[in-house]
């Protein structure tokens, strides 16, 4: 399937913005709207727009990439087990993030990162392939190495009194239990726009659910239908909501007057749920509120169609190129920031205090997001790539 750069953007955007709002995290001066909301405030901050903007991002990419691997010969049987192993992936990077504390008397937390980070490098990078597409002995030999590697990370904290535990997934973690439902649906389903839309509103529906009070916290069905679900079903709302974003423009891309017009109706109706749900729940991204669902996708979803408009339908493009490694490698940029903090932390290395807060804070926190977004780019010449 043709490579639509508007999906590529976005995410690079994304990536760049997460990079951003990360480092300028904890600083003193930073206005409040740039911040996260408090657990029990009711405000969408600049910073909750990141994490969904992820997940609807993940959702964007869902049909394009199915569609390519059965357009490579893939059968059903090897796309499903693409879709598991791409899911248990993130969840097991999301749960060493959770689980790098340091040991008292031992390694400490940067060092224990520092290996993590080496161990999902050595298993998950991009390695030549032969031409017969076999893994060269030497890929293999890596790749058992750094198997060895988080293994023995685990085995480490256990004797250490400090076993493993999931905890809140962690954000990778996260993002790989919203991806599996819905790349599970796009792929049962075959892709069938109507029975996907019908998910879609399914994943809507559970999410003003598992905020509500209908079924009472004690039935066992409210466990059974929601409950089980890690980090509930607003992330996979917003992955589905993706999903059936790049389906409507899949379908409707060569009639743009329906397109545009579809993706404006969808945004005014989300807008209008947003409106509505605000009377029974706040905005709030850690309670993972409909609210806060319905507003972020209303934002994404006029921001996909305006940056398709600009890329694809004007082929104006050259404006992204500076970011493009944060779209095309995004999880080998997401983890170079966790070497360049714990690297900076061993060496006893410490920014100017002015760089540290307020206007320059920021000024610092937006030149390190291209900083890092650059890194990728070197990393991805050096054949250093993550892909799961």
């Amino acid at each position: 399937m043709k490579r639509i750069a508007s999906i590529d953007i976005l995410r690079a955007l994304t990536m760049l913005l997460m990079l951003f709002v990360n480092d300028f995290a904890g600083m003193t001066g930073i206005p409040h709207w740039l911040q996260h909301a408090g657990p029990r405030e009711d405000m969408l901050g600049f910073s909750d727009l990141v994490f969904p903007a992820f997940l609807f991002c993940v959702g964007l990419s869902i049909p394009f990439a199915i569609g390519n691997r059965y357009q490579k010969g893939d059968s059903q049987l090897q796309v499903l087990g693409h879709v598991l192993s791409r899911s248990l992936a993130l969840i097991i990077m999301g749960i060493f993030t959770m689980n790098m504390r340091s040991v008292e008397g031992g390694l400490s937390h940067q060092v224990l990162v520092l290996m993590a980070v080496a161990g999902y490098f050595l298993v998950w990078n991009v390695y030549p392939k032969k031409a017969d597409g076999r893994k060269p002995v030497w890929v293999r030999i890596l790749q058992l190495l750094g198997v060895a590697l988080l293994v023995f990370l685990v085995i480490y904290k256990d004797i250490h009194g400090m076993p493993f535990r999931h905890g809140w997934w962690g954000i990778l973690g996260l993002i790989g239990w919203a991806y599996l439902p819905c790349a599970l649906a796009y792929l049962f389903l075959k892709g069938d726009f109507n029975k996907t839309t019908g998910f879609w509103i399914l994943t809507l529906l559970l999410c003003v659910l598992n905020s509500s009070k209908a079924i009472p916290a004690d039935y066992a069905s409210r466990a059974l239908i929601l409950g089980f679900w890690p980090g509930g079903w607003t992330h996979p709302a917003l992955c589905a909501s993706g999903m059936i974003t790049s389906m409507i423009l899949i379908r409707f891309g060569e009639k743009p007057r329906t397109l545009f017009t579809i993706y404006g109706v969808l945004a005014v109706l989300l807008g209008l749920l947003g409106l509505l749900s605000h009377r029974f729940w706040i905005i709030s991204k850690i309670q993972a509120t409909p609210t806060w669902a319905f507003y972020c996708l209303a934002i994404f979803i006029l921001l996909f169609a305006l940056i398709h408009w600009i890329a694809d339908m004007k082929g104006y493009t050259a404006w992204a190129r500076p970011i493009r490694p944060a779209g095309t490698a995004t999880l080998t940029c997401y983890l170079i920031p966790s070497i360049w903090y714990e690297c900076q932390q061993l060496l006893g290395l410490e920014w100017p205090a002015a760089l540290t807060n307020g206007f320059l804070g920021l000024v610092k926190a937006m030149a390190f997001a291209f900083i890092i977004i650059g890194l990728t780019w070197v990393f991805e010449k050096a054949h250093i790539k993550l892909k799961v």
